[in-house]
């Protein structure tokens, strides 16, 4: 369904995506219920590790440290067979110039170079009007520094309300596949796809996914995870 059709409040939350100061003081978020941790999976195999690098939609806001999209993606792999270990280098707030910026000092201060980089920013850009074209160049630039240090991504796109008008809303939704195709890598086009129509998988800002809103998500972009891991 198109953009276009989506009530106000989920046009928020395309528009507002991905955290930030004003969304954590926010009175209508109320905080998650607490649930206990589940036990690790024991799987066999080569470990491969994923560095899943965004803003609050990988951070987790308002959830339990387990419940965030990378802590589910990490356990659903594992569920798998596949002896995954994710890092959760998602920055509430965080703008494309932001990650651009600390992309390449935790890369550094991974133990070992990640088997797969996944690449989620650009909703806090959208939300601070910042131009198409500037958050397209710091894409460029943090693609050009993992593909420097030769490690696979995978681009989890997002996209543009129509209140921005058709202009910025071409261009925005078009840079992610643009890039893909430019960088060789991955893509998920819109990876909130299989939700954003359903407010009850969002807390009460609108915003942010629930814990059941997050597995939702991992159990869609499974697949894409596992396909952009390297072969063996």
């Amino acid at each position: 369904m198109r953009l276009s059709s989506l009530s106000i409040p989920i046009l928020a939350l395309a528009l507002t995506a991905c955290g930030g100061e004003a969304e954590e003081s926010d009175p209508r978020a109320a905080p998650s219920v607490e649930s206990a941790a589940p036990e690790d999976i024991a799987v066999d195999g080569q470990e491969v590790r994923i560095l899943a690098f965004g803003d609050s939609l990988f951070a987790g806001y308002n959830l339990a440290e387990h419940e965030g999209y990378p802590e589910r993606l990490e356990r659903a792999l594992r569920e798998n067979g596949i002896n995954a270990r994710v890092v959760d280098a998602g920055v509430s707030g965080d703008t494309s110039a932001a990650g651009r910026q600390r992309l390449g000092f935790v890369l550094d201060a991974q133990g070992e170079k990640p088997d797969l980089v996944m690449l989620e920013l650009g909703g806090n850009d959208m939300l601070r009007g910042i131009q198409p074209a500037d958050t397209r160049a710091n894409f460029e630039a943090m693609l050009q520094e993992l593909q420097t240090r030769e490690i696979p991504v995978l681009l989890m796109g997002m996209r543009s309300p129509p209140n921005y008008g058709p202009e910025y809303q071409q261009a925005f939704d078009g840079m992610y596949g643009e890039l893909a195709r430019e960088y060789g890598v991955e893509l998920v086009p819109f990876w909130l796809e299989s939700i954003y129509q359903s407010p009850e998988l969002f807390q009460s800002d609108r915003i942010h996914p629930t814990a059941a809103g997050i597995d939702a998500l991992v159990a869609d972009t499974i697949d894409d995870v596992r396909g952009a891991l390297p072969e063996g």
